[in-house]
């Protein structure tokens, strides 16, 4: 991809709602940077929903999308994820995950009306989001001791990075997003900084 390109994405999360012949489907949209993050938002909406019936979602990772995921939990095949994916898909974002939990009304929607419902909740709560523009980043994790954290972030910060990870323990380890074209320049002035080492 070309320099200082950018990609879209959610700035934060948001819902919709959709019912019919008594069903009821909550879609959630999230912004997501990690396959890790997929996975704890999840689990939290399936403890927030223990009683629904699915939890189907589906997610696109990374500046070029190339990380995805369509997942139907129980539901026919390609009636639930892939409509899910097929929202996030024409709505042009990446690093988001939408998650449909479907409460079941007692009447068979069929698989036209299953697509219909799981495609047209997931693009609501899409629609209903802040979408915002990103630089294109490449990743690198910085390790420095605490007297060089002050320096360290105002750096990544004056650079626009994106602050993915970060674990402050005998020493601090940041994981850090860095705009493509701003890469070279910031790790260069961070490397100039004692004690600091980018992996």
């Amino acid at each position: 991809m070309p320099e200082g390109k950018k990609y879209k994405t959610i700035v934060g999360e948001s819902s919709a709602e959709f019912r019919d012949r008594g069903s009821k489907f909550l879609a959630f949209a999230y912004p997501v940077l990690t396959l890790e993050q997929t996975k704890m938002l999840l689990r939290k909406l399936k403890s927030a929903h223990p009683k629904a019936a699915h939890h189907c979602l589906a997610f696109r990772l990374g500046h070029d999308g190339n990380q995805y995921k369509a997942a139907d939990d129980g539901e026919p095949a390609g009636t639930a994820g892939r409509p899910i994916l097929g929202a996030i898909d024409s709505a042009g974002l990446t690093n988001v995950m939408v998650v449909v939990v479907r409460y079941f009304g007692g009447t068979l929607l069929g698989v036209p009306g299953l697509i219909h419902a799981y495609g047209s909740v997931a693009a609501e709560s899409l629609r209903v989001a802040e979408v915002a523009e990103h630089w294109i980043e490449r990743n690198a994790t910085i390790e420095c001791n605490y007297p060089a954290l002050g320096e360290v972030l105002y750096i990544l910060k004056k650079h626009e990075a994106t602050l993915i990870e970060q674990d402050f323990q005998l020493f601090c380890r940041i994981q850090a997003g860095i705009p493509m074209h701003l890469y070279d320049a910031c790790t260069s002035q961070l490397s100039e900084i004692r004690d600091v080492r980018i992996l």
